[in-house]
Order: structure tokens, then sequence, then C-alpha cells
């Protein structure tokens, strides 16, 4: 379903980054080279444009570690992009506040879990991949008609 949903939007035009904190790299909990094998094998297997990674913990207080907007800015400097017309998909309080924080339009991916809720509320939440790309593709043919 994962590569469905991707090859919806990249069929649409749309350029597909990750953006992933990583702070159990940065506690010594995991290895650097076992999380860029993870992402290598995504590499692989999905039609991915760029891996934007954080290694930091919260203590850092780094502009990259979400809910921070710098990956992202970083991902928009690199490809070209305004991030008014980007979106932000994840499963995380920290995924959606860091799309708000860089002007994205953010999608919670309701995984259900027992955590804080995002300071802003998304512009919508949805229960898996293939239904955000759904709401994606809406939402950009109704933005592109203004």
């Amino acid at each position: 379903m994962v590569s469905r949903a991707l090859d919806e939007l990249r069929r649409a035009g749309f350029l597909l980054l990750v953006v992933t904190n990583q702070p159990d790299v940065g506690t010594g909990k995991q290895s650097r080279e076992a999380v860029e094998a993870i992402h290598a094998k995504l590499r692989a297997e999905l039609p991915l444009d760029g891996i934007f990674v954080c290694y930091h913990v919260d203590a850092d207080a780094c502009n990259c570690r979400k809910p921070a907007p710098g990956m992202l800015e970083q991902g928009a400097a690199r490809f070209g992009l305004c991030l008014s017309g980007c979106y932000m998909v994840g499963d995380r309080w920290r995924d959606v506040d860091a799309g708000h924080r860089a002007g994205c339009r953010s999608i919670l991916l309701d995984c259900g879990y027992r955590e804080r809720a995002p300071a802003t509320e998304p512009a919508t939440r949805v229960k898996s991949l293939i239904e955000a790309a759904g709401w994606i593709l809406q939402d950009a043919a109704k933005r592109s008609d203004k």
C-alpha cells in the first residue's frame, strides 16, 4: 500500500522526501550505519527523491529535529520547493508541528498513539498512507483551481 500511495503521488508530479528524527543514534542505542542501511533499502524499494535525517536529541536544541522545521527547509532548498505548496504527512505530533512551522499543509496519519496532541490541528487526519495520498491529490486539485 505504501508503494501504491507513493506511485500515485509521483505520477501527479510530487517529489517524495522523508524527514526523520533518529535520536537513538545520538544516544548510542543505534548505529548510524544501521539507520543508513534501512534508508538504502527504502531508496531501493520506494520512489523517494531524498531522505533527511536528524541524529540529535531534544537537549541539542537543533533546528533540524522535528518539530523544528529545519529538515523541511533543507529539502525545500535542495529541490527548489515553495513549502506553502507542500504537504507533510506524519504519524506523530512532531511531524504535524514541523509541517506547520515550515508552512506546509500537515496530515496526521492517526495510528492511535497515546501521546500529546499537535500544537496546531492538522489539515486532516487519515488512517493510511493511501488515504493521505487521495486527500493530497484532491486538495492539490482544489488549490490549483483557484
